[in-house]
């Protein structure tokens, strides 16, 4: 089964177009796709109309490399998409209030108490709304309570949707077009802030959420630029949850049914035109606590999931080329261009008969480089600052590095969105999660007795 007639897909951003439409060079992990003579007249600019069997099938293609996205303003919802909204929650009246009115009437809810303190106001509300309530004697945590409330739904699909959610009027309505793909068991929007902070972290969060994936739609899958997707609020496709979430996890239960819908054929969306809004976390220990808590959640998936939890992925060069910048010497930094350069070389050789395949691959080489570094940044700023600390104390090139990585890492993001706060407190926010995050994932590590989500992964790719 493929997409509809009249659907569109449309090119990766980072998928370029070699030799005049005969290839394309792109994806998860990059390879290069060539297009048969039959194949390249349905590419019009950077775009597939689904006309024909044929073009459905290279469309569907594309899709699944990683090479193009649905436009979803060409898609259409399925005929009966009826959906049932299970809304988790344990206290927070207020809250639901909030999401309730979002929904507005006449919609089938569900919402499943877990074992609030106070189940009479929760109860109060859903029934003023119309909501009927699952109540749960004991506390079992998002996961299980998501799953009480799938055990119930009779619908085709299904709106996980936690109680401090705002939902926009277009936001389901527009997650609901990808299910035209019968390929997707799950959709989810663009998690955005409510807005009106009063706090100078409520502000950065509003625009630097871990919640926040960005502006660019993407198939979600492991090791890929978007490897994740929060359930805070999805769409899924009742028949493809089967059992539905891993109740054993309190964190990190969305990676892992994102993973294992992937794992089993099925295909995962990021859409950003549909929003919904979150009200972050800004009193500072709160924050806090809860950035290690997400970063405690990786233990839990590396246990389930050890090929995917890596905190950097790197090809062997870009691992030796990362290796020699970070020993900074000079016979080093010659020693790393060198090897970028050889790469570059070897991934043109690989890519031809295509049109300037050494210029292709130099650059692809240049985007690996730039990768590593920024991975590298990474650990030593998030994943491993408690390693790199240590080391700081008796290496002033450790120093070095972590203090241009800081700096860089700052200049970087506060560039692209400056988050409505001056550099200083900007740099404090960011250096605060990643302290938060990084130590959650080493209580985990040494909680579970492994260091499977603090090693790197080095993987080949064949390029093509």
């Amino acid at each position: 089964m493929t997409l509809p007639i009249g659907a569109e897909v449309v090119l990766g951003r980072r998928t370029r177009v070699l030799s005049r439409g005969a290839a394309l060079l792109g994806g998860t992990p990059t390879r290069l796709v060539r297009l048969t003579p039959l194949a390249r007249p349905m590419l019009e600019g950077r775009r597939i109309r689904v006309q024909s069997p044929a073009s459905a099938v290279l469309a569907d293609r594309l899709l699944e490399l990683g090479l193009a996205e649905p436009d979803v303003t060409t898609l259409e919802s399925p005929v009966g998409a009826d959906v049932t909204y299970v809304v988790p929650i344990r206290d927070r009246p207020q809250q639901l209030e909030r999401l309730l009115t979002s929904i507005g009437p006449g919609a089938e809810v569900l919402v499943v108490d877990d074992a609030s303190r106070k189940p009479v106001a929760v109860a109060e509300v859903a029934r003023s709304h119309g909501a009927r309530v699952v109540a749960l004697t004991a506390n079992v945590g998002p996961a299980g309570a998501r799953n009480a409330g799938l055990a119930v739904v009779t619908t085709p699909f299904v709106v996980f949707v936690d109680s401090d959610i705002v939902l926009e009027p277009e936001t389901v309505p527009t997650l609901l077009r990808h299910f035209a793909d019968p390929q997707v068991a799950l959709a989810a929007p663009r998690i955005a802030g409510l807005g009106d902070r009063l706090t100078w972290l409520g502000r950065f969060e509003d625009t630097r959420s871990s919640l926040d994936l960005g502006p660019h739609p993407a198939a979600v899958r492991p090791r890929s630029p978007l490897a994740w997707v929060t359930t805070a609020c999805v769409v899924a496709r009742r028949a493809a949850l089967r059992d539905g979430f891993d109740g054993t996890l309190r964190i990190g239960e969305d990676v892992d049914l994102g993973w294992r819908l992937v794992d089993a054929g099925w295909r995962v969306r990021y859409e950003p035109a549909a929003v919904a809004h979150h009200e972050h976390r800004e009193r500072p220990l709160d924050w806090f606590l809860r950035k290690a808590a997400y970063g405690s959640g990786a233990q839990g998936l590396a246990e389930r999931h050890p090929d995917y939890i890596a905190p950097a992925v790197l090809a062997p060069w870009s691992a030796a080329f990362l290796l020699l910048v970070v020993t900074q010497r000079r016979w080093s930094w010659t020693l790393a261009a060198a090897i970028a350069l050889i790469a570059g070389v070897r991934i043109g050789r690989r890519l031809r008969p295509v049109d300037h395949p050494y210029i292709a691959g130099m650059r692809l080489a240049g985007a690996g480089a730039v990768s590593a570094l920024g991975q590298g940044m990474a650990l030593l700023l998030r994943h491993w600052w408690p390693a790199a600390l240590a080391v700081c104390l008796v290496s002033r090139r450790a120093r070095r590095a972590v203090l241009v990585s800081a700096l860089a890492d700052v200049a970087l993001e506060y560039r692209r969105d400056p988050a409505h706060l001056d550099p200083v407190r900007f740099g404090i926010a960011r250096r605060l999660d990643d302290l938060a995050y990084g130590a959650g994932v080493w209580w985990g590590a040494i909680r579970g007795r492994s260091i499977a989500a603090l090693r790197p992964a080095i993987v080949r790719t064949t390029g093509r």
